[in-house]
């Protein structure tokens, strides 16, 4: 293995001018040439690898060349940095050295520009400050109701053998349309669907420009009809005077100064908001749903903690709704839904680009690296977790959450950076679970392991057949 000193030359001809966008000031090979790992195959480099069974690959690599390792993927050089260290490291991000614009903007620049996770330093810090009105309790509270009578109203429905994937999706787009915007959808609602979905498969198409055909174009035209439907709708919002809906509050949130957010960046922000609240919501919903089916003892704990916080269903028959108040009162609920989300992490790892060289475990990482760590390998790891793989909501007791890293569990990401809307998420997670236990057992047949696509966002291949069979 190479040490600190043997890399001095490779650190002297490393840029260590801040570049200003991704696409500058990119290290030579040589510069990297200190740093252990594997250019692939001629032109495309391990870019197929990667997308055939990221996970395996990347195990693989640890294994061949350790916790920090080079990788030709996607047209360039990339370093991975793996494990809770390189994750506190990144994420923290003491010394402001990765920046997340950099990082996601070759995968993201083209179809989600300027979102909040593509902001860096004090126009994130400004942007995120002006948006979390819309996750203040007052908001909150309002979401809550909407996720109530959203979720009982098409729950009831579902009654039988189902792919619970597809069903999922299309109730988080109706919900999000309610809480988020505010409205009910029009025949517009399928091209919306569409472009969202057209747009998070564009994000890791092997051909990055927008050529006919293509995902990336299909991804691109997504944006525009999306730029287009939420600019009108803020100028709407903006002389109707707001609303509780989370659009409205983004509509008309102001900056520290006063002053409102230019409309493009309203568009900006909720286009990614909503493809982040839709697309992960739907991920972690289904793999908690299927975890439990696979798990049905823990399905009866979370039913009993369910039923003694809401009092069980009415003289009807009919689920209560989970009180806003109460959301804290599901302890268990809360325990299984953080075990799903370590055992299916929907973002499973995160890149970031060094404005600066820097050392970690021994390598010198010069300035415009562009760099990742992995956050599936480290839910996975038996350095973190006993027996990773299988389903423990015990796991995340107080006791055992102090004892551990801080950074071995990162669904929500951490730092500057920590998802705005991860208590958004644990309240609509909560409110599914407690209408579906308290009117179905959720059952898959004995020995089934559908087979999950990894990237970008995990889902099931053949959408997760299950049975909701009633109580």
């Amino acid at each position: 293995m190479a040490t600190l000193a043997d890399t001095n030359a490779a650190a002297e001809k490393a840029q260590e001018t801040p570049p200003t966008h991704w696409t500058e000031g990119n290290p030579e090979p040589e510069d990297l040439a200190h740093i252990p790992g594997d250019a692939g195959w001629p032109v495309v480099g391990n870019t197929f690898k990667m997308l055939a069974d990221p996970h395996a690959f990347t195990s693989n690599m640890v294994e061949t060349h350790g916790r920090v390792y080079k990788n030709r993927a996607f047209g360039g050089w990339n370093v991975a940095l793996v494990g809770a260290e390189a994750n506190e490291l990144v994420m923290f991000n003491k010394e402001k050295i990765f920046s997340s614009e950099q990082g996601w903007g070759p995968v993201l620049d083209q179809l989600f520009p300027r979102g909040l996770m593509l902001l860096d330093f004090d126009h994130h810090r400004i942007d995120r400050r002006a948006l979390s009105i819309a996750f203040k309790p007052g908001p909150m509270r309002h979401y809550s109701g909407a996720l109530n009578n959203g979720m009982s109203a098409e729950v009831a429905s579902w009654a039988g053998k189902m792919e619970f994937y597809p069903a999922i999706k299309k109730l988080t787009l109706d919900l999000a349309a309610d809480s988020f915007i505010g409205i009910e959808w029009g025949p517009e609602a399928d091209k919306i669907n569409e472009a969202f979905v057209d747009m998070v498969q564009a994000s890791v198409a092997p051909v990055r420009s927008p050529l006919p055909f293509t995902k990336m174009k299909r991804g691109v035209n997504g944006r525009a009809f999306l730029v287009d439907y939420f600019t009108k709708e803020t100028h709407r919002r903006r002389a109707e005077g707001g609303g509780q809906d989370m659009f409205s509050q983004f509509a008309t949130a102001t900056r520290e100064d006063g002053s409102l957010l230019p409309v493009d960046e309203v568009v900006d922000h909720m286009n990614f908001l909503m493809m982040a609240a839709h697309d992960t919501i739907t991920s972690s919903a289904t793999s908690l749903v299927y975890l439990l089916a696979k798990n049905p003892e823990w399905q009866a704990k979370l039913r009993d903690e369910i039923t003694a916080v809401t009092g069980g269903p009415d003289g009807s028959g009919e689920p209560r709704p989970l009180d806003y108040d109460d959301m804290g009162k599901l302890e268990l609920t809360e325990m299984a839904f953080k075990e799903s989300l370590r055992i299916m992490p929907p973002v499973p790892s995160m890149p970031r680009r060094a404005l600066k060289s820097f050392e970690y475990d021994g390598y010198r990482i010069p300035a415009g690296t562009p760099v990742g760590i992995n956050i599936y390998w480290t839910h996975h790891s038996t350095d973190y977790w006993d027996d990773p793989y299988t389903f423990d909501p015990m796991r995340f007791t107080p006791d055992q959450v102090k004892a551990r890293h801080k950074y071995a569990w990162v669904p929500f990401g951490g730092g500057a950076h920590m998802c705005l809307g991860l208590h958004f998420a644990y309240m609509q997670v909560k409110v599914l679970i407690a209408q579906i236990l308290q009117r179905y057992e959720i059952v898959v047949e004995e020995g089934y392991d559908p087979d999950w696509q990894a990237w970008p966002i995990p889902q099931p291949k053949d959408g997760l057949k299950v049975e909701f069979k009633p109580l």
